[in-house]
This record gives C-alpha cells, structure tokens and sequence, in this order.
C-alpha cells in the first residue's frame, strides 16, 4: 500500500497567549475528521522543562497524561475529548525536549565535530518531531505552536515553519494564525491594528498565514473584516470570527458556519464528498445546555484558585452530566481551609464530594476531614488517586484506631504507613516522569460496585503517582468492610477501594476523566453524578 501524503496545518498565536489555540485546534481536528480524514493534533511547548510533569498547576494548569505514560501540556486534553482519539508522546514536544536530544548527539559525537547551532540542529529536530506522527498514516496533522509570535522562545519553531513551509511544497502545509481583536468601549469598536502588527512581525519571519483566526468579544463589521483582509494579506474568506461563546463546545459549530473546514481543504487542495456531521455533538450540546435536573458537588483540592488544575476533572462532570441531563455545578472548595468547626457549614448542601488528586502535604488534614464528613453522612463522594489514598488514611485513622495513620509522603516517621513507596520508587532520585505513568490493567471484583459500572471485569486505565496503598493493611481493611475491589492483576497492588452499604464511597488510584470525551462520557463520573441525584 503506498504511504499517504501527508498535509501539516501549523497553528500560530499573536497578540496575546491564551487565546485558545488548543480550543481552535480542537474543533478544526473534530470538523476535518467528521469530514472522513485520519487526523492527529500535536502541542509544541516553548518552555525548556522536558515536560509539565513537575510544574505546579498554578504555573501550568493541569499536567495530562496520556496512554503511553508521556505527561504533556493540558491541550492534549482537549485534543482527545474533541477527537475522542488517544495521543501520545510523540504529540507533546517542549524545547526541554529538543535541545536534551541535540545535546544527546552532540555528546556522543554524531555531528562529526561540526559546530552545533540553532540551525540547523535544533531546527532539523524540531522537524523531525514534528514529521514523526506521519509514521502513522494520518492525512492530516494539525500542529499548534504555543506562546505568541515575537516570543524569544518560539523563534526556533516559527522558523522550522518556514523551512517546512519551503520544503513541502505548495498546498501540502498551511499557517493559521490566531489573534485578538480588543473591543475599546470609549470609541465603541474593534481595533484590528495589533492584529496587522502580529501579522508583519510573522512575515518578518518569511511566513505568510493563510487563514487569520480573530478572537473578539463582538461580531466583527464587514468592514473591518475587509480591512483585516487587505492588510493581513488574506483572502476575505479566510478571515473567521472566533467570537467568546457560553461554552467551548459551541466553537465547533460557529467556525463550521463560517465554512472553516472548506477553507481549510481549500488551502490543502483536499475535497471531500462528506459534509461535516455533527449530529451526536449537536445532540450534546443540547442535553448539556438544557438541563432537567441539577446536582452540586463540592471538589475538595489544594489548587483550586486555578481551575485549569483540575480541568479533566471539570470536562467529565460535563460529559456525564450532559448524557443524564444533569447540570452538575461545582463548589469549589480549597481544602487547607476545612476544619472541623466549619467543615458542616462549607460542605452545607452539596450532593456529592469528590476529593482530588495532588502532591505534597499542604491541605492534606482538611481532605480528611472531608472524607470522614462523608463516610459518615452517607454522602456520595469519589476520591481520585491521592484522593483514594485520603479515604485510605481517614479510615485508618477513625474505624482502624491507627490514629497516627498516614501516608509516607507527608511522615515518613509514621507508625502506620497505609500509603507507602513502591520499591523500585524507593531509589529514584529525578523527579521528572519517573512515577507509575499511563495505562495499566485492574481487575475489577465480581459483584462489584465497580464491576456494574463498567460492566466488565478487566479494565485499563491511566496512573500518575509514586506512592501505592500498603497490601500489608489490606487484610485489616476488608476484615472492617472498606474492600478493595480494583487490583493489578500483574503487581496485587491496590487500584480501587469502596465501602458497601455507602451510597457511594469510592476510591481510585488511577485517573478516569482522562478517558472522558464527549463522544464516549466515563462510566464512574456517569455512575457518581447518578448517586449524588438519588442523594438529594
């Protein structure tokens, strides 16, 4: 079989960072495959860390996870929910990544004592990750570039665009550049001139974009869209309004009415006899913004002032929410401020808990008093990953009688160690993806309330933790009724706990709204959002 040729789209930022390049990415990879290609998106990161595996969320937002073990930038989150199609590591690169690789090669002498440079050794790299995904036989890669053009940091990828813009020939690659339009209110109108200078400053760099994405707060006139046009070197059609819509999930549809998907295959020199179905999405979104019932659920964390931290988790609720037609409103609640005086009052109405996944000791004692507030009060609560390892603690502590139970994270002193290290993590000294990352397999118990939800005994699911629930308190557990009902079928370790007779008191180590998209919403947060409904 001959090997497809392949069509890069490079998406660019001006003007501002955060304008939702991810968000643009997203919905054009969801248009152009509803249209029947084999599509991919890949994040290219100018930050020189390897990954966002050790940045606070405050810094990054949440650091997602995928299949193959790579932790990557939060876009790879949004990339899967809208394609509901695994990534991988090879659809995350930093600079950290680039230049370790370079420096790799240059140490063992394969440049043949040539000296090393920006170009075209770091360019030459950054091309062939970005070629890498072609491997597989997609039709079409879309890779968003992050940061805003002008940056320091992106200049390396900005010009390896332009060597592959040259290289691949016409109508085999295409640039699509995001930009804001501010509104002024004391003159009443949208000003497209940061639009224009962002625009010269990337043909200062030898690109010339083909479509110009305009984030803005307002419809933009024909005139100014015309102006944009002229000035930005574009076809008129090629100007699309990406105006701030009530959720992320309408800007598929508002870019496919502005015939995004057609300009785009117009560039690329693509037909297709397909129109652009989105019926099931539409269907979504409909359920989602016409809610029949509505549930609150606390989401008790450390960093919760950033929402982003815990955006998987927040995009689940959505998912499942939507599919019961449930508007599931979150309270959030930073878990350093709980106490025992006020916990009644903070957690006052909810109708479910979840407690979420973090690192370090900060916040810790309020997560268990969380726990123990809804063990007792017969209130649905889940607990993800250190979540799991909360309710593991709380129940040692308050039904066990280990009242100096805890995890040897936060005490390595402790008499009663129910969270510990895993051996092989006992030694490790680099931080950085050395965790229990990506997919791995549990075994769920017959009879399980696991077991009913996902309706099968085996399943696979994605990890990102050091420490493990210590099977030498395991007898002692199940014997006092909180069983563990997920086990790795390779290792015996612990992957999933809950309390029968609870409405619903589960704990797991692993991450399910890594797994939610909107096609296919996660079992467990379907099957909790419908405990805390039956609660109320």
């Amino acid at each position: 079989m001959s090997k497809k040729n392949t069509k890069y789209i490079f998406v660019t930022g001006g003007v501002t960072s955060s304008l939702g390049k991810g968000i643009v990415s997203a919905s054009l990879g969801l248009l152009l495959k509803s249209r029947g290609f084999n599509v991919t998106i890949q994040k290219l990161d100018p930050y020189i860390n390897i990954d966002p595996g050790t940045l606070n969320p405050y810094e990054h937002g949440e650091c997602y996870v995928t299949e193959d073990g790579a932790e990557t930038d939060l876009d790879l989150g949004h990339y899967e929910r809208y394609l509901d199609a695994p990534t991988s590591q090879n659809n995350n690169v930093t600079t950290g990544k680039i230049y370790q690789t370079v420096i790799e090669k240059e140490r063992k002498g394969d440049f043949l004592g040539k000296t090393v440079q920006v170009i075209p050794h770091i360019t030459n790299e950054i091309k062939r990750r970005i070629k890498i995904l072609s491997k597989q036989n997609y039709d079409i890669i879309i890779t968003e570039i992050g940061g805003t053009v002008g940056d320091i940091e992106s200049l390396p990828y900005i010009e390896t665009v332009r060597q592959l813009k040259w290289e691949l020939g016409e109508s085999n690659s295409m640039v699509i550049h995001l930009t804001l339009l501010p509104y002024l209110a004391s003159s009443g109108e949208l000003k497209t001139k940061p639009s224009q200078h962002s625009v010269r400053q990337l043909m200062e760099s030898g690109i010339m974009a083909d479509v110009l994405v305009c984030r803005t707060e307002h419809k933009i006139p024909k005139d100014q869209r015309a102006k944009l046009a002229q000035f930005c070197n574009v076809p008129l059609d090629n100007v699309i309004e990406c105006k701030d819509l009530e959720t992320i999930y309408e800007v598929p549809m508002y870019l496919q009415k502005q015939n995004f998907d057609d300009v785009v295959l117009k560039e690329l020199d693509l037909k297709s006899d397909k129109t652009a179905d989105l019926k099931d999405w539409k269907s979504f979104l409909k359920k989602f913004q016409n809610p029949k019932k509505t549930v609150e659920i606390a989401l008790v964390g450390k960093y919760v002032s950033l929402q982003d931290s815990y955006i998987s988790i927040a995009e689940a609720f959505k998912h499942a929410g939507a599919d019961l037609e449930t508007e599931v409103k979150v309270r959030w609640v930073y878990s350093g401020d709980i106490t025992e005086e006020n916990i009644k009052e903070t957690l006052k109405g909810v109708n479910g808990i979840l407690v979420a996944p973090g690192f370090g000791d900060r916040g810790i004692e309020g997560k268990v008093l969380t726990a123990k507030y809804a063990r007792e009060n017969k209130i649905p609560m889940l607990g993800i990953c250190l979540g799991m390892q909360i309710m593991t603690i709380e129940f040692a502590r308050n039904v066990l009688g280990h009242t100096k139970a805890n995890s040897m994270e936060f005490d390595t002193a402790t008499p009663d160690p129910v969270i510990s290290l895993m051996e092989e993590q006992k030694n490790v000294i680099d931080k950085g993806g050395t965790m229990r990352l990506g997919a791995w397999k549990c075994s769920l118990k017959n009879g399980s309330k696991l077991s009913d939800i996902y309706g099968s005994k085996n399943i696979s699911e994605r990890h990102r933790h050091r420490y493990e629930f210590n099977s030498d308190y395991l007898q002692e557990f199940e014997k006092n009724g909180f069983l563990a009902t997920g086990t790795n079928p390779e290792t015996g370790l612990v992957e999933a706990l809950e309390l029968p007779g609870h409405p619903f008191y589960v704990g797991v180590q692993y991450h399910p709204e890594y797994k939610s998209t909107v096609a296919t919403p996660h079992p467990l947060f379907r099957a909790f959002i419908k405990a805390c409904e039956t609660s109320k």
